[in-house]
């Protein structure tokens, strides 16, 4: 009897951002999970907004993925979403301008999450932020200890 081969596992990102101000001090955090484990990670940076944030928890996210991996990403930020699943093929389209011919706001940012989502087979799922779900909670926990963190500091904090 021969034993079934089972695809690639499954992971699970979750990811959130915060900023106090906005522009203002800004925390993210992310849940990675695969399996049975979990790894958080969290940061902030001193000067910054709710959009990035949110962008660089993706980020941060996938650059601690070590192989190409099939995943579902979980954010509350339809910029994020929107951003990575419709809107990016029409700014490349267009040399990283909106559909009103004005720059891409966060262009450095999308580049890189960009360069990044090729590597890996992602699904995008928002999710209602502040509304009970749990991991959607703890990362937003995670960017808060970013946002303290910073405050403390006065400098950009990583904790990956």
């Amino acid at each position: 009897m021969s034993q079934v081969e089972q695809g690639p596992q499954l992971i699970e990102i979750f990811t959130d951002g915060a900023c106090s101000g906005n522009p203002g001090p800004g925390g993210w955090g992310a849940i990675l999970r695969a399996g049975g484990t979990e790894k958080e990670l969290w940061g902030g940076e001193p000067a910054t907004t709710n959009n990035r944030m949110e962008m660089l928890a993706v980020i941060r996210a996938l650059q601690a993925l070590r192989r190409p991996v099939q995943a579902r990403v979980y954010t509350d930020s339809q910029y994020v979403q929107k951003g990575i699943s419709e809107w990016i093929k029409g700014w490349k389209a267009r040399g990283w301008k909106t559909a009103s011919k004005e720059p891409v706001k966060n262009e450095d940012l999308w580049r890189q999450l960009d360069a990044l989502t090729a590597h890996h087979k992602l699904e995008w799922n928002w999710v209602r932020g502040h509304n009970g779900h749990a991991e959607n909670e703890r990362c937003d926990v995670l960017a808060r200890k970013g946002v303290e963190a910073v405050r403390k500091t006065g400098q950009v904090v990583e904790n990956v």
